[in-house]
Order: C-alpha cells, then structure tokens, then sequence
C-alpha cells in the first residue's frame, strides 16, 4: 500500500516538474513544422468527427483557476487517444480514453497541492461505417470510469453507463453534440453515489489551408448534488507536418459559464498538441 503511494506521488511529482517541458515542446514543434498540401484539410476534418476512422493522439492540457473563491488553480493534462477498429464490412468499434494528469492548488479544502493521475474515461462507439442518406454520422456503445489513481483527484468508485454521438458535415462545417451518462456501479466514495450527465455541442469551421475554428462546450450536471459545471472552449486549431509526422497545434480560452460552489471561475486556457496516423 505504501510503495502505491509513493509510486502515486513520483507520478505527480513528475507531471508537475515536466509540466513546462511539455508545452515548451508543443511550441517547439510549431517551429519545425511544414505547411500541409491543401487536400490535407480534409484530414483535419476528420479530426472534428470524434468517431473517424483516424487513429490520433491528442494531449490536451487545460487550465483553469478560480477555486474556493479565487485562490485556486488546477494543471490538467489529458492523453487521449482515438483508435478504430473495423469489426465487420459496415461497421467500426471506435475506443477513445480520456487519462487526466492532474496538478492542482488550493482545489479541494484543507488539502494544498495535489498532483497525480486522476480517474481514466474509456468510451466504446459502434458506428456505421457510411453516413446515413442525410448524411449523419453517429455512434453508440458503453462508457466506463476508474476510480482515480491518486486519493484526492476524483470519484473513488467504479462508473458504467451510455454514450452517444451524432454530427453531420456539410462543406468546411462540422456541426454534432457527444454526451454520455455515468453511474457509479460500487459504493466506496466518500461523496456518495455518483449520477452525471457529460453533454458537449461542438461547431467547427475547416479552412483549405487546415486551418479548423471551433466552440464547444463540455457541460457536466451533477444530479446527486444537482450542480453545473459549464466550460465554453473557443479554439484555433492548425495541421502541421513534423517531417513526414502530422500533427495538429490547438491554442485557445475557455470560460466558466457555471460551476459549482467553489468551483473554478473566470477565464482559462487550452493548448493541445495531436499525433495522426492516416491509414495509407
């Protein structure tokens, strides 16, 4: 249980010294990048459909301050890949996880700094392989939550529950919504049971030089302590080449429209650095 502990700590500890490293590097790899051809904005389509037929790699990270009135802040890098598989003629099976590094500040009452791994989100979507005549896309399938990995970083239970997406893209729009519902499955939190319904509308517009401008928002309701917590992204997106590597450069701001008590506040940002890995 102790070596857990400390193995639990060394990865915080990591995040948090190797937090700066990291962004200097997505920055850095602006720098090196090439222009893509112009038919490469049709993969950077592909990017704003969450179940393409695409593997990716996306680390995102965000930030947010504002908590227990202000004095709070929180470092969360997510590493979240994307892999479809092709399970019959028609049909994908496609897996997206969700892994939070987490390192925060004055988040949670009387606890201080807190770095770790937060709980893992590992969503299945069967989805047809050809739009439908009107040309939707969707998927569905089942959404499993972790508990955390590091104490103070999350739910400490095991959730199940359903997740759907749907979107349609007409010309450089993408225009969809996500959302999923996750119930806790044991009873160890010191929270109680857990209820939340994830809903996130997304628009994007794709220019022929991959140029991708978005807003979303990833609205949480907590129906256990009936609470919003409500982030509005707006983001610039650009697909790049690293030698013969793809990747997609993200920068952009966020704001708290809702949250709950003590809660984040204010403003926030979101830069993310995405590997792709076309088929071909």
């Amino acid at each position: 249980m102790h070596g857990t502990a400390r193995h639990q700590g060394s990865v915080g500890r990591a995040y948090r010294q190797h937090r700066v490293e990291i962004l200097v590097f997505a920055c850095f790899s602006v720098g090196l990048a090439g222009p893509v051809l112009g038919q490469d904005a049709d993969l950077a389509k592909q990017l704003s459909n969450p179940i393409s037929s695409l593997v990716s790699v996306p680390l995102q990270y965000n930030y947010n301050e504002g908590f227990l009135g202000g004095d709070g802040e929180q470092h969360v890098l997510n590493i979240q890949p994307v892999i479809p598989f092709s399970i019959s003629e028609d049909w994908n099976l496609i897996s997206r996880t969700i892994v939070p590094l987490i390192d925060q500040t004055g988040v949670v009452p009387g606890q201080g700094n807190k770095s770790g791994v937060g709980g893992i989100t590992q969503s299945f979507f069967f989805s047809p392989k050809a739009p439908t005549k009107n040309g939707l896309i969707w998927g569905v399938g089942p959404v499993i939550t972790t508990p955390s990995l590091t104490d103070g970083l999350g739910s400490e239970q095991w959730g199940l529950g359903l997740t759907a997406v749907a979107l349609k893209q007409s010309g450089p729009l993408t225009v969809g919504f996500l959302g999923n519902h996750v119930w806790s499955v044991t009873d160890n939190d010191i929270y109680g049971d857990a209820s939340n319904t994830f809903l996130q509308p997304f628009l994007s517009y794709t220019t022929p030089k991959a140029t991708t401008f978005g807003i979303n928002t990833e609205a949480v309701y907590n129906w256990t302590t009936e609470d919003w917590a409500v982030p509005i992204n707006v983001t610039v997106a650009q697909l790049l080449t690293l030698g013969d590597q793809p990747v997609q450069i993200t920068g952009g701001v966020r704001y708290w429209a809702d949250s709950a008590d003590n809660g984040p506040e204010g403003w926030g940002a979101r830069l993310a650095l995405t590997y792709l890995f076309p088929k071909g």
